[in-house]
């Protein structure tokens, strides 16, 4: 791994389903998520998927570059852009923007993100791990 490393990019569909078995899970039944009828009536005009759904998907390719140490050893701070909604693909990548290292350890700098196929950025922010 190395200054400029970019990962490779998962394109991903967000669906109902999805958004149903993530509202299940985690126990956030925001209707907003779950209910055609109360959506149609938000700013938004139809349901959305959960904020950390979408980052959940997002940290996946986290997951696979850094095996060992994501869970670990590593952080995130992202910024929420723009609502996915069911239905819709997005695009997780990321690159590495730096790399420290000391005696003891290691510790890799990322930019990461995630965005609609139309190029609408859904989530933003870096990561930080110590491997």
């Amino acid at each position: 791994m190395y200054k400029g490393y970019k990962f490779k990019e998962n394109k991903i569909l967000v669906d109902q389903s999805k958004v149903d078995l993530y509202a299940k899970a985690s126990g956030d039944n925001n209707p907003i998520h779950i209910n055609d009828g109360y959506a149609k009536n938000t700013s938004y005009g139809k349901r959305i998927a959960h904020g950390m759904l979408t980052l959940g998907i997002l940290s996946e390719i986290l997951v696979r570059e850094f095996p060992r140490s994501w869970y670990k050893n590593g952080n995130i701070k992202v910024r929420f852009t723009a609502p996915v909604f069911p239905s819709e693909y997005i695009i997780t990548y990321g690159e590495v923007i730096s790399i420290v290292e000391s005696e003891e350890k290691k510790i890799v700098k990322c930019n990461i993100g995630c965005k609609k196929t139309d190029g609408t950025e859904v989530i933003s922010g870096k990561a930080e791990i110590r491997i």
